[in-house]
């Protein structure tokens, strides 16, 4: 009980912390005006795509719902990626900044607890940065016909969640070990950009390492769940990387800990 309280009362200050950044707010904009500019170009694309092949006589049906889905999502992700170093640079960099990082090194609560209230705090920051988008496509799908499954969406969406929770546990990591933000965020951003193009990498080698930097692109993982395809390896790579992210942070504030002691 004891641990649960003090999860929730790290993850209401994470909260607080950004709800009350003037830094935070400027991002959300800049996101929000960019996904809605993202949102504006893509359907009109789909659409001018759609009239096109009416006029060239073709009769087969096209799936606007589905290609918009897949389509947004697939770009809306790079300025995600951009995006999420920005929310995690400042987790543990800020408090060594301030001196406080001491202060949480040494305190009872265990380093696991800080992380994940970290981590989660970050992330439901994150997703309040999405309900813009999930406006959209509900405005989109509402008027499909046939409807888009309920399912694939959630699939969808559930992606972009797993591909920022991963990103802000690994740049929480790089945040712990840090005082300085911008060091913090082009470390994660050079990362994630190497993680996220593994796969192309993977096209130029051979053999064994070749299937192992496949397996390690985040990019392929999310490309299958956008387009609806459920795998254990995209469940297991996305899970590893949460979890890594959090365990080096927790050693990192460890070492600390013992640094002090």
């Amino acid at each position: 009980m004891t641990t649960l309280y003090n999860l929730l009362a790290i993850l209401r200050k994470e909260l607080l912390s950004y709800f009350g950044s003037p830094f935070a707010y400027g991002i959300a904009a800049i996101f929000w005006l960019m996904s809605g500019i993202f949102f504006s170009l893509m359907l009109s694309q789909i659409i001018s795509n759609v009239e096109f092949l009416r006029q060239s006589g073709v009769s087969e049906p096209v799936d606007v719902a589905g290609d918009f889905l897949s389509s947004y999502l697939g770009l809306i992700i790079s300025l995600i990626l951009v995006l999420l170093p920005a929310l995690s640079m400042g987790l543990y960099a800020e408090e060594r900044k301030r001196g406080t990082l001491e202060l949480l090194a040494t305190s009872p609560v265990t380093n696991w607890v800080v992380a994940v209230g970290k981590l989660m705090g970050a992330l439901l920051f994150f997703s309040v940065l999405l309900v813009p988008l999930w406006i959209y496509q509900i405005i989109i799908f509402s008027a499909a016909n046939p409807p888009l499954p309920s399912g694939l969406v959630l699939v969808a969406n559930g992606a972009v969640i797993l591909v920022a929770a991963a990103v802000l546990s690994l740049g929480m990591f790089i945040s712990s070990l840090t005082e300085n933000v911008i060091i913090a965020y082009i470390l994660t951003f050079v990362l994630i950009l190497m993680l996220w193009i593994m796969d192309v990498f993977a096209q130029n080698l051979g053999g064994a390492i070749a299937d192992v930097f496949a397996y390690l692109s985040l990019f392929q993982s999310y490309q299958d769940l956008i387009n609806g395809v459920i795998n254990s390896k995209s469940c297991v790579l996305f899970a590893s990387y949460i979890f890594l992210g959090i365990f080096l942070t927790a050693q990192s504030i460890e070492a600390l800990r013992f640094q002090r002691s």
